[in-house]
């Protein structure tokens, strides 16, 4: 994959990173993650649940951070064009990564925020801790993705079968003696 550098490809970044609105991420200031080392506290102002949400950062998110912090200066994790405004979209980089990752011309920059919750469900994490990282207020929100928790349930339903049945690796089947007279 080519590297795209710049502003935009930074706020993709991080919403791959976080599973935030993209919006979310473009008004991000300094500020919301200078109040509190390791978290991103997103102001009731830019979140859809009008409630301060505090999300934990992952080391890959606070390593972009680190990155973006000695390199831009100013109120704007994603300055825009004009002087004091933030960045305001992501469109013109989006195509170029939809092109090199091979999606969809349908898919959406807000199509990562379902992936990470996607990656984190088929990983065994629990609807609730998912919710929370996205900010979901309701569980209901979160439960689109019950069925990606169902992918790790099936194998680790089989790794348990496949000892049973002497399909496992080193697997020790001991035949039981019929007690019946």
């Amino acid at each position: 994959m080519a590297k795209y550098d710049g502003v935009a490809a930074d706020c993709v970044r991080l919403v791959m990173l976080t599973g935030c609105r993209p919006a979310e991420a473009l008004k991000a200031t300094w500020e919301e993650f200078d109040k509190e080392t390791g978290y991103w506290i997103k102001p009731s102002a830019h979140v859809k649940q009008r409630k301060t949400h505090k999300l934990p950062l992952s080391p890959a998110a606070i390593e972009l951070l680190d990155r973006l912090r000695k390199k831009r200066k100013g109120k704007w994790l994603f300055p825009g064009d004009k002087p004091g405004e933030h960045l305001a979209a992501l469109w013109h980089v989006w195509h170029f990564v939809r092109g090199e990752a091979g999606l969809g011309k349908d898919a959406r920059a807000y199509d990562l925020r379902h992936s990470f919750a996607s990656v984190g469900a088929g990983g065994g994490l629990s609807l609730p801790i998912i919710g929370r990282l996205l900010g979901h207020t309701q569980p209901r929100t979160t439960q689109r993705y019950a069925h990606l928790a169902d992918d790790p349930l099936r194998e680790a339903a089989t790794k348990i079968t496949n000892v049973i049945t002497g399909k496992g690796k080193g697997a020790v089947v001991v035949p039981l003696r019929d007690r019946r007279p």
